[in-house]
């Protein structure tokens, strides 16, 4: 099998996963979004600290540990990834699934922001108009509902800001991300301690939910490995296209399967957003066409 055609498949395994996660945190909605954040912290730890044994992979953790601007640095991504991780299992489990999917569609556009402000990137003429109907739709929101669709923003934001502090971090993902979730791992764990010795939390008490809770590492990590590995075969313009596959499939188990409301307000924020996505997936592939 070829490279690209291994990449595509690994990319459409990761962004499928990440469509379908709003279903996987719905079967804990008896749990609150701190304790799932949590349970979602100790068993990434776990599930990452094995698949580097297997690797054999200690010797590149143990370099990023002995040097302390990348440790800082991880620190700091580790808090902004655990941020959006909380916002998202909450905004899911409160019945907000379909805004879940605005925040990232409206991603990339952020990223184009981030790109001018911060590393001196220029926009397309493409891209300024992709950016000004994602900036419409946001405004529409705003006057429409007199309020902002802050979870969209805040999931947009955050992951925003994680790549671009992953981008400037000279690390590998796995051994960066393992120590991302250590950083968060003593708070994490010393939370579900308490919730077990307060006899308040549904963990080893329900034996479903207790499964849930420990599957919660694997659904994190297993799709960031896949992509990690669609990442070294495809380059950035295909996978900004693939990652449009998850907040679609989000968006439509929002309306279709778990039946959240879609007005013709919603209707016209998306559109607005959708204009966007689709300047910008149309650059990318004018892009990815001038690289072959």
């Amino acid at each position: 099998m070829t490279q690209p055609i291994c990449g595509i498949l690994f990319g459409l395994a990761a962004f499928t996963s990440w469509g379908f996660l709003p279903a996987y945190w719905k079967q804990m909605q008896a749990v609150t979004p701190f304790e799932i954040l949590c349970h979602r912290i100790v068993w990434s730890c776990i599930f990452l600290g094995i698949i580097i044994s297997l690797q054999k992979r200690w010797g590149e953790v143990a370099g990023i540990a002995r040097t302390p601007a990348k440790l800082r640095a991880l620190v700091l991504s580790g808090l902004i990834i655990g941020t959006n991780w909380f916002v998202y299992i909450w905004a899911v489990n409160s019945g907000r699934v379909v805004e879940t999917s605005l925040g990232y569609y409206i991603n990339p556009m952020i990223n184009v922001l981030i790109g001018f402000f911060l590393l001196g990137e220029r926009f397309s003429r493409l891209q300024y108009i992709a950016v000004f109907f994602a900036l419409a739709g946001v405004v529409y929101s705003l006057s429409a509902y007199g309020d902002l669709p802050l979870f969209a923003l805040a999931l947009a934001v955050s992951f925003a800001f994680y790549g671009y502090a992953r981008k400037k971090i000279q690390a590998a993902p796995l051994p960066g991300l393992l120590i991302e979730t250590m950083v968060l791992l003593v708070p994490a764990l010393a939370y579900i301690i308490f919730k077990q010795v307060t006899m308040n939390s549904f963990f080893l008490k329900d034996p479903g939910l207790t499964l849930w809770m420990i599957g919660a590492g694997v659904v994190t990590s297993l799709p960031l490995l896949w992509f990690a590995e669609s990442a070294k075969r495809l380059n950035l313009s295909t996978l900004g296209i693939l990652q449009y596959l998850a907040p679609s499939i989000a968006f439509m188990l929002g309306v279709f399967v778990y039946k959240e409301s879609f007005t013709r307000h919603n209707l016209i924020t998306f559109t607005c957003i959708w204009m966007g996505v689709f300047l910008y997936a149309w650059e990318s592939l004018k892009k990815s066409r001038r690289q072959l």
